[in-house]
This record gives C-alpha cells, structure tokens and sequence, in this order.
C-alpha cells in the first residue's frame, strides 16, 4: 500500500517543486509590449520590441524541454513501481496459497479491494496541495470581505445631511499619507471657499492639490486641524449623506463599461437635460445608437473630451452643493477644453467649487 501511494503521489507532488520557478516572465513582457504598441510603431521600434518579447520566451521554451523530460521520466517511474506492487502483491497471494493458508478466490478479492482502496486514497492525497492553495486563497477573499474601513460611512450618532450651503473651511490642517507618514504634504494649512464662491488650487506636481479634493471627499483624515463645512467638523457628518452633496470630476473620469444612458443614469428626461447642459447631447445624437451605446472599459470608445463631458453630465445630474474639479481639463486639447470648460462655466454657477488646476488661463 506504502509502495501504490507513493507511486501515485511522485508525479503530482515531487515533479510539482521541481517544475517550481520554471516559467517565464512572458505575461509582463506581452502586457509590455502591447501597451507601447504605438508608441513602437511610430518610432519603427517593432523589431525591438518581438526581440525583446521573443527573449522572454526563450527560457520558458528551453524549461519545457526539461519539464517534459523530467515528467516522462516520472510517468515511467510510477508505472514501474505501480506494476512492481501488483507483482509483488500476486507474489505474496501464491506464498500464501502454497502455505494452504488461504485459497486462490479469496485472496484475489483481498487483493482487488486492497487495489481499491489505496486507488481511493492515493487520489485523496494527491488533492492535498490544491486542498491546501483553495485554503490559502480563501483567507485572502476572507480577509479582504472582513476588513473594516478606517472612515465608516455610516459612523453611529453621525449628523444627517439633508442640505449643506457649501461653506468651507480647513483650519490648521496638517497631513500624511499612510503609507508615507515621514512626508508631510500639509502643516497649518488654512483655507475657506465661502459658499456659492470658486476658489482655484495651482502648484507644482506633488504639492498636494488633489490632496485638498480627498480631504474634502473624506478619503484621507487630516492628522491635526479641523475641516468643516457650513461650521460643522466634516467628522461629525454622516459621511454617506455627505457625498450624496458632493461632485467629484477628476482628470481621468472613472466610466463604467456600459452605455452612455447607464453612465449618467436617472430618469430619461433628466439624463437628455444633464447632457444638454454638459455639452454632451449633440456628440451623443450623432452615434448610431445614441444614449445606448457602449463606451466600452474606461470609456475606450470615447475621446478624451467626450468621456469628460459625460462625467460633467453625471455630475450635474447629481445636482450637488459643492463641486471639486480635479485637473480636470489638464488633459484636453484646445477644443475639447472649450467645450468642457462652457459645460463647467454652467455646472459652477451658484455652487461652492474647488478646483485643481495646472494653469491659471484655465480660470479666466
């Protein structure tokens, strides 16, 4: 049995850690090379590129020669042993019968249960490697479904936001980054946008712009200092109800791989006005599906200009008292900056915004 079992785990277990570190880093170097696939031909560097791909695949191809070595040399190995157990098992049926100590019927059934058996469990076993990586990869799904956010969004005795004017306010705000705690990006800072009014946020890469917008977003919590809005400390607010008052527009807006009418989605009255307003409505009607079609993942299908301009329309369906504009023309060409900026120009009015910006032509 000892024999049968460990025939029938060699391959599975043994061959398993030898094959260990025999791949090739060649997923990297596709990903690599077509992401750059532009970039490549315009500067006629395909050559380059299927060498530089083409050695990455030479040492996966030189291991799979070793791998199919040493797996017929396993295969072979445990057939082997497999027949020397039956061998020896058939060997010891007929010492047994020459002895008259049992008969040739019941030692064959003996034997093909005892087979069997160890079949069964020598199969068992060699699930015991899967058994014990489905078990590691479910304390990472575990872990990932009982992990508790820092800044619970339904926070117990929180204030309910039902309406906000849009005054706000950081006093002595000083901050870090979790995962750099040795940097400060802020220490005393202040700043107040009184409601209705725009306040701009300009400086170099790194200064902390977007940080304000987060801040604000409550994505981070300020180490010292307070932030608030219309005089209430931002962590007493419900912060769920909070951002149901908050539009947030980013440089690069986070579109969903589904139609243009899912992205803004509300009622179809409300999405064709929010559009109009973002100077959205008339690229939309063009398409032959309009406000069905699909945008495809990150809004593939669309320009750079045309994906911003849904996100304004979906902000301005959100009707919010504070708007936060993250850099987001930064990345336009002038016309589509024209167009976006118009759609801005009307969202702003009589809202508190906050805006990051890279230049100041963008605010005048």
């Amino acid at each position: 049995m000892q024999l049968y079992c460990g025939n029938r785990l060699f391959p599975s277990s043994h061959c398993r850690s030898i094959y260990r570190g025999f791949g090739g880093d060649y997923t990297r170097a596709y990903s690599r090379a077509t992401s750059v696939a532009r970039e490549a031909i315009a500067f006629g560097a395909e050559n380059q590129i299927s060498e530089q791909f083409a050695c990455e695949l030479r040492k996966p191809t030189k291991n799979a020669f070793i791998r199919g070595h040493i797996s017929g040399f396993g295969y072979g190995l445990s057939q082997f042993l497999a027949y020397c157990s039956y061998a020896l098992g058939l060997w010891y049926i007929s010492v047994l019968i020459e002895r008259k100590e049992t008969n040739f019927a019941d030692s064959i059934k003996s034997f093909m249960i005892l087979l069997v058996t160890v079949y069964a469990v020598a199969e068992t076993l060699t699930l015991t490697p899967d058994i014990v990586k489905g078990t590691q990869a479910l304390k990472s799904v575990f872990r990932v479904l009982h992990r508790e956010t820092k800044i619970p969004p339904d926070q117990p005795n929180s204030r309910l936001v039902t309406q906000i004017k849009g005054d706000i306010e950081l006093k002595k705000v000083s901050f870090a980054y979790p995962t750099r705690p040795e940097i400060a990006i802020f220490q005393n800072l202040y700043l107040r946008v009184s409601a209705g009014k725009s306040l701009a946020v300009m400086g170099t890469s790194g200064s902390g712009k977007s940080t304000v917008i987060r801040l604000i977003m409550r994505f981070y919590v300020a180490n010292n200092g307070k932030l608030c809005i219309d005089g209430q400390d931002i962590k007493t607010l419900n912060l769920r109800s909070l951002r149901k008052k908050l539009a947030l527009v980013q440089q690069e807006p986070a579109l969903f791989s589904t139609t243009i009418y899912e992205n803004i989605k509300y009622g179809k009255e409300e999405i064709i006005e929010a559009a109009k307003a973002a100077n959205t409505h008339e690229f939309i009607s063009r398409m032959e599906q309009g406000y069905q079609t699909h945008m495809g993942e990150q809004g593939v299908q669309l320009s750079g200009g045309q994906k911003q301009r849904v996100a304004i329309a979906r902000a301005v369906l959100k009707d919010p008292s504070v708007l936060l504009l993250d850099e987001a023309m930064s990345a336009l060409d002038t016309s589509s900056e024209k167009l976006v900026q118009e759609a801005l120009e009307k969202l702003m009015k009589g809202r508190t915004t906050v805006l990051v910006v890279h230049r100041l032509s963008i605010m005048a």
